[in-house]
């Protein structure tokens, strides 16, 4: 039987590699490097040392170059790791390579991600979509990681053990891919019908980046109790809580955090979760505006709504961690005057570009959170007036 445990242990010790290809920024690599080592930490391993290497592709057999792949081999014999973690996608065989050069396990982003969800699962649900997309990913690379029980050369006689093997997994793994669909066909009929059951009321989700304060905003506005961490993904499970403001009712859903080069499998087995941001009358696109690639990681969210054909619904954009930003940027000697006046012009700017559809707020410390809530009472009861013009004598 085919093994997807967690494959990542606390304080594992990791090395990191990445390759810039042709017509990539080497910037951009080693801003993927970096998460990289947040996903790396968020699994409970810390990253000592990575290493890059320009390529106009990647190598067939070993991802990296012979030299740059003995490089890392030497410093593992001078610095003990329990595992080296490549950026991008790692092929069966290539995997096979790299943990024999290197005497040491290798995984990839996509591995390591999927790790993570494995650890953050919760519900049935998110469970299910887990283990499918653990082994879609899996499927194909069963023949690169049997390649050490196949016997050598070719014809009569050369059929081994491990090609049999191989054939036995394979059928067991799409045999378990086709029971989850089935098991998930299930699950989001119940989840179909319970938002049926839901009435007319209208939705609103959070969607954003992963670790943008997502959960800390629900938590806020709906006065629940959802769990929230400074590690990424620490949300899988949409949940959806009824809130009223001023007699006005609306549900408020959080959903999973997006990243960038996330798994494509992944993406696949949790659209089901992201039923809520399609379903959902008004987006509230939580960015952490303290991160300084914010507008990048707003892309990968636009993008990844796009996927989802969600792009096109009404978007209020809540620029949170102003706190952060402020502590980031200004310097102790800064007037309090020309602090407000460099936010202001950020926020204007952002007001033009959003058609005043903004609000920067601080989740942590509860600033400008009446002024969100004002902001998002103003949309849903527009809405209503669109949707549902016979109830709104009740609400206001």
């Amino acid at each position: 039987m085919i093994d997807i445990k967690q494959q990542v242990k606390a304080e594992e010790r990791a090395v990191l590699v990445g390759v810039v290809q042709k017509g990539q920024d080497e910037r951009e690599v080693h801003e993927n490097l970096d998460e990289l080592a947040f996903l790396a930490e968020t699994a409970g391993a810390v990253a000592i040392k990575t290493f890059t290497q320009k390529l106009p592709q990647p190598d067939s057999k070993t991802f990296i170059g012979k030299g740059k792949l003995e490089e890392v081999a030497a410093y593992l014999k001078t610095h003990p790791a329990d595992i080296v973690i490549f950026d991008d996608e790692l092929s069966g065989s290539q995997i096979t390579n790299i943990e024999k050069a290197t005497g040491v396990k290798a995984i990839d982003r996509s591995d390591l991600i999927l790790d993570i969800f494995a650890r953050r699962a919760k519900t049935s649900r998110a469970r299910a979509q887990v283990e499918l997309a653990q082994y879609q990913y899996i499927l194909p690379r069963l023949r690169g990681m049997w390649k050490h029980l196949e016997r050598l050369g070719g014809g009569i006689g050369t059929r081994g053990p491990g090609e049999t093997e191989i054939e036995t997994d394979r059928r067991i793994v799409r045999d378990k891919i086709s029971l989850l669909r089935k098991r998930l066909q299930e699950i989001d009929k119940q989840a179909f019908t319970q938002r049926k059951e839901r009435g007319e009321f209208i939705r609103v989700s959070l969607v954003g980046y992963t670790n943008v304060g997502k959960s800390t905003i629900m938590n806020l506005l709906s006065k629940s109790d959802v769990f929230a961490e400074n590690k990424l993904f620490a949300t899988l499970d949409t949940t959806t809580r009824k809130v009223v403001f001023e007699h006005t009712p609306f549900l408020l859903s959080d959903t999973v955090g997006f990243i960038r080069k996330l798994p494509h499998h992944l993406i696949e087995s949790f659209k089901s979760t992201l039923d809520e941001v399609r379903e959902a009358d008004l987006l509230l696109h939580v960015v952490d505006i303290s991160h300084p690639k914010y507008e990048e990681q707003m892309e990968t969210v636009n993008k990844t709504l796009q996927e989802l054909g969600a792009v096109d619904k009404p978007v209020i954009t809540v620029f949170n961690k102003t706190d952060a930003y402020e502590a980031l940027n200004f310097d102790e000697w800064l007037d309090a005057g020309t602090k407000q006046e460099i936010l202001h012009q950020l926020e204007e700017r952002w007001q033009k570009a959003t058609g005043n559809k903004t609000v920067f707020i601080s989740a942590a410390e509860k600033r400008n959170m009446d002024k969100l809530r004002a902001i998002v009472l103003e949309n849903v009861r527009g809405l209503y007036r669109q949707r549902y013009p016979y109830k709104t004598e009740y609400f206001f």
